[in-house]
């Protein structure tokens, strides 16, 4: 099979959606299959272009028996909801002559992820062209949450570019996401039900697993042995409301047995490392490599999956997979009955706080660090949790199914 895979973000060196993207595409080409990926340069959660690339030339490479063409777009230095859309827009218009070049490779599936929501035209475009089969795959819902997070405000403007996207999502032959209240919000969209398909978040349960030892990061970090730390690790964007985490460090920093590390990078770093000014219970990382990602999980012995009201239901965060997986409790702020909170309480590994509250984040805090054995509980449930649900070779053996189909 040939499937051309059209996305923003393919750096299989990091998180999120370039990481998965780029798994899928290296299973994929690994069973035979023939995959090329129109992208942008590596750019992301960095806002920044990776060295050896640049933001205004095309490159080709070869990735892992994947053929990989990389287009220009333009980064901003400061992400607002106006520069947000130029930024997409940018890359859909660099694109569009090298997704159509592909029409005379033929592909038998184009498949697309939001976001961007720019590139779906494109990719309808090219897929019909070649007689392709179209699939877009939603990992988070851009439109909505611009909107409902304020970024963008204009009422006139949701109204029209709502309809746009449901009359996009509308035209596709598979429409999938990563949970089941993303699948429900598919529906009320407009979507067919017998076109939509559940296709989650996986981990690689072999790479990541409880550390026999102890994490060598403890030592780099000049945390004191017997400290309690609470990890967040992960994208530092607006959706994470990482604002409440600096707040709970604030309410603890005479609590000299916790010790919180915030790892990664993103349009709100600069904020949450001026918010953590001058506590000495706060490490800050870098993004880690991602052959060191296991050691960094490990370091945790506890999560912090923080999560903003607004964004409830309207993303499932990636990193939560990589988090049970590592055997640690898990605690996250998020509403009652959201599908973060669902996935939590249902598998048994951690707690649940109310989102953009400090003072019960903090409580949580204290309340796990108080208890190892509870910790320990927790931390196997989601371990188990992941092994049987999240394993990457059974998600990706249903989706290639999938794509026969």
């Amino acid at each position: 099979m040939r499937l051309l895979i059209y996305t923003l973000n393919f750096a299989p060196e990091l998180t999120g959606i370039g990481k998965y993207s780029g798994e899928m595409a290296s299973w994929l080409a690994t069973r035979g299959h023939e995959v090329r990926v129109v992208t942008a340069p590596p750019y992301y959660p960095k806002w920044e272009v990776s060295p050896g690339y640049s933001g205004s030339s095309y490159k080709r490479e070869e990735w892992q028996g994947v053929q990989v063409q990389r287009c220009p777009l333009w980064v901003p230095k400061r992400v607002t909801g106006i520069k947000r859309l130029i930024h997409l827009a940018s890359f859909a218009a660099s694109s569009l002559p090298v997704l159509l070049a592909q029409v005379r490779w033929r592909p038998d599936v184009v498949w697309v992820v939001e976001p961007a929501l720019f590139c779906t035209p494109g990719a309808l475009l090219a897929a019909k062209l070649c007689g392709a089969r179209t699939w877009l795959h939603v990992q988070d819902f851009e439109v909505d949450a611009a909107f409902e997070m304020g970024l963008l405000k204009s009422r006139g403007l949701r109204s029209a570019v709502s309809g746009f996207e449901r009359w996009l999502m509308r035209r596709f032959d598979r429409v999938s996401t990563i949970s089941r209240q993303m699948l429900k919000r598919l529906l009320d969209k407009g979507v067919n039900p017998d076109r939509t398909v559940s296709f989650p978040n996986w981990v690689d349960i072999t790479g990541i697993a409880p550390l026999a030892n102890v994490s060598p990061y403890r030592s780099e970090l000049n945390i004191p042995p017997g400290s309690i730390v609470a990890l967040y690790s992960g994208n530092m964007g607006a959706k994470q409301g990482l604002e409440v985490l600096a707040s709970a460090a604030h309410k603890l920093r005479q609590e000299s047995g916790i010790v919180f590390v915030f790892c990664g990078d993103g349009a709100a770093k600069a904020d949450l490392q001026g918010q953590c000014g001058g506590l000495t219970n706060v490490r800050m990382l870098p993004l880690q490599p991602l052959d060191r990602l296991n050691e960094l999980l490990g370091l945790a012995d506890i999560h912090l999956l923080p999560q903003r009201a607004d964004a409830a239901d309207l993303v499932l965060p990636s990193k939560l997979t990589g988090m049970l997986a590592s055997g640690r409790a898990v605690l996250v702020t998020a509403a009652p009955g959201t599908e973060l909170a669902q996935v939590v309480e249902s598998s048994g590994c951690g707690m649940v706080v109310p989102p953009e509250d400090p003072d019960r984040l903090a409580a949580a805090v204290m309340q796990l660090a108080s208890d190892a054995r509870v910790r320990a509980s927790m931390g196997a449930a989601g371990r188990t949790y992941a092994e049987r649900e999240l394993d990457v070779h059974t998600i990706l053996e249903r989706f290639e199914g999938a794509l026969r189909g």
